[in-house]
C-alpha cells in the first residue's frame, strides 16, 4: 500500500477528484486529501461529498505542521485534481501559501510524481508558461480532456478516462479503462 496526496481546488470538476480518491482507495492505497476552501464549496455544490469517504486524512489546508508538508514524510506522489489556474500559478512560482501548494513543492523537490489536472479553459499565455515551468520542474500536466475511443456510456466512464491517465502517471497500475489496443498493466 502506498500513500498519496490528493489536492482538490475550487475549479469545477470535483468528480475528477472524487473518482481519483475512490480508485486509489479501491486499489489499496491511502489518500491524504488537501481541499481548499473554494474546493470544499465546489465539492458540495457539484454533489461530490463522497470524496471524503475515500480519504484517510483530511488536514487543515493551513496546517504547515501536517506530515505531507515535510520531505521526510513517505508519500508516493501527489495529484491536484481539479486544479485552478491560481493554484497552478502558485505552484509554478513556488509560493507555498497553503498546505496544498507546499505539498506540491515538496513533491517537486523530492522528485516524487506530481500530476496536475487543470480544469479551466481556454488557456492564456500566463497559464501556458506556468504549465511549462511546472513541466520543466518535473510535474506532469494532464488537462481534463477525456477520450472517446473507449465509447464511454456515462459521465463517470468519461471522467474515468482522465482518472486512468492520472493514476498511470502516479505509477498506479490499474485497468479502469480499456487501454488502447488492449494493452494491460
Amino acid at each position: 500500500m502506498s500513500r498519496f496526496i490528493l489536492g482538490v481546488t475550487g475549479a469545477s470538476g470535483a468528480i475528477y477528484g472524487a473518482r481519483t480518491a475512490m480508485y486509489l482507495k479501491r486499489l489499496g492505497h491511502s489518500v491524504t486529501a488537501l481541499v481548499t476552501a473554494p474546493g470544499r464549496e465546489v465539492v458540495a455544490y457539484e454533489g461530490q461529498n463522497a470524496l471524503y469517504d475515500y480519504c484517510d486524512e483530511l488536514p487543515n489546508i493551513d496546517d504547515f505542521f501536517a506530515e505531507c508538508a515535510s520531505g521526510s514524510a513517505d508519500y508516493a506522489g501527489m495529484a491536484v485534481v481539479p486544479c485552478t489556474m491560481g493554484t497552478l500559478g502558485r505552484m509554478a512560482a513556488g509560493t507555498a501559501d497553503n498546505l496544498l501548494v507546499r505539498s506540491a513543492d515538496v513533491c517537486l523537490k523530492e522528485r516524487r510524481p506530481l500530476v496536475i489536472v487543470p480544469r479551466e479553459m481556454p488557456y492564456n499565455l500566463i497559464h501556458l508558461e506556468n504549465m511549462e515551468r511546472l513541466t520543466r520542474a518535473g510535474a506532469v500536466i494532464i488537462p481534463a480532456s477525456p477520450q472517446f475511443y473507449s465509447k464511454p456510456s456515462s459521465v463517470e466512464e468519461l471522467v474515468d478516462t482522465v482518472v486512468a491517465k492520472v493514476l498511470k502517471h502516479l505509477g498506479v497500475c490499474e485497468n479502469i479503462v480499456e487501454p488502447w489496443k488492449g494493452e494491460k498493466c
